[in-house]
């Protein structure tokens, strides 16, 4: 090289530019090589459409994508309270193409079930979680219940004959319904649907009064009137529900029931994948757009890492694992 070329302090930056400018592309294939080649990702959800954990995969998708640099995509696998899409997530190459977006029953599912087409234990590696969102009790507009205080009044006259709706047995809707039960001591009639979208439908329509909705999902609904809010399931009261309280502050003490979205990968992932995920999904919850939007549906990002969000999980798995017990809960 002559050295007369790089003396300048002008020219070394020129030349540095060029050779920063050579190397882009080979940069670009090796991180792009790390996640299959640059191949279409799919965020499979548990849930159909409409639900809270839909919206989290629709919302995270294009920033991911953006953020790898190749497509993704979302696909829809409901069924039996998440079984079905975590079992097609478990058995897919761990190959970095693969990702379950979840709620919060991936936690309770090891309780609730005998048997799981996967080991919860060993088939994942929990990549990060995304969003926490509280629930809230919305009734049919036209319900006679006004309060929570006429619901129990109610389900005390009416033993088990006052529904209400869940996103599927062993959801966070059906577990807030049991919880609330137990601490309201009544008897409710509990309706699992395939997800949280037709639930939401239902109790819209009138065919089921009472849910646990995912404040994410419901709000619209909620300021549109089509649901009436009744309380929220957080120690908190809610910023984009104000005027709701609280479950304790109507008496009913100690409930609280957080919606939260995992993801996850199957088990097996190279160090240089996982990496390269991780560090996706931590650029897309900080992104300002995806903040505001969390925000604005009355969730709050979650802060922790992939390491912090794994003991999150088993906290969650053994919390939950004590409910089902406590309450009989099963997926019948």
């Amino acid at each position: 090289m002559n050295t007369k070329l790089c003396s300048s302090p002008t020219r070394r930056r020129l030349v540095g530019a060029a050779l920063g400018s050579a190397l882009l592309p080979w940069y670009a294939a090796d991180a792009s090589a790390a996640i299959a080649g640059g191949k279409t990702i799919t965020l499979v959800v548990s849930y159909p459409p409409g639900g809270g954990a839909d919206l989290i995969a629709r919302l995270i998708a294009p920033k991911l994508a953006e953020a790898l640099g190749q497509p993704v995509i979302v696909e829809n696998r409901p069924g039996a309270s998440g079984t079905i899409a975590a079992g097609q997530v478990a058995r897919a190459a761990p190959d970095g193409t693969t990702l379950l977006v979840d709620a919060s029953s991936f936690a309770v599912n090891p309780a609730l079930f005998a048997r799981l087409p996967y080991d919860t234990a060993t088939a994942f590696e929990p990549l990060g979680v995304i969003a926490q969102f509280a629930n809230v009790l919305v009734c049919t507009p036209s319900f006679e219940a006004r309060t929570v205080a006429d619901v129990i009044r109610l389900a005390r006259a009416k033993p088990r004959q006052i529904a209400y709706a869940s996103s599927g047995n062993g959801s966070a809707q059906h577990l807030a319904g049991a919880l609330f039960e137990e601490l309201a001591k009544v008897q409710l009639n509990h309706v699992p649907y395939r997800g949280g979208g037709p639930a939401l439908t239902d109790v819209m329509g009138g065919q089921v009064p009472l849910f646990f909705a995912n404040v994410a999902s419901s709000m619209g609904h909620i300021q549109a009137g089509k649901l009436r809010a009744l309380a929220v399931t957080a120690r908190l009261r809610t910023r984009v529900l104000p005027e709701v309280p609280t479950m304790d502050e109507l008496g009913v003490k100690g409930h609280e029931v957080l919606e939260w979205n995992p993801v996850l990968a199957p088990a097996g992932l190279a160090p240089a994948v996982k990496a390269s995920l991780v560090a996706a999904l931590r650029k897309v919850k900080d992104d300002a757009e995806v903040v505001g939007r969390v925000r604005t549906l009355g969730g709050d990002i979650f802060a922790g890492d992939e390491t912090q969000a794994s003991v999150f999980l088993k906290q969650q798995q053994a919390l939950w694992a004590k409910v089902v017990r406590q309450q009989g809960i099963n997926r019948d």
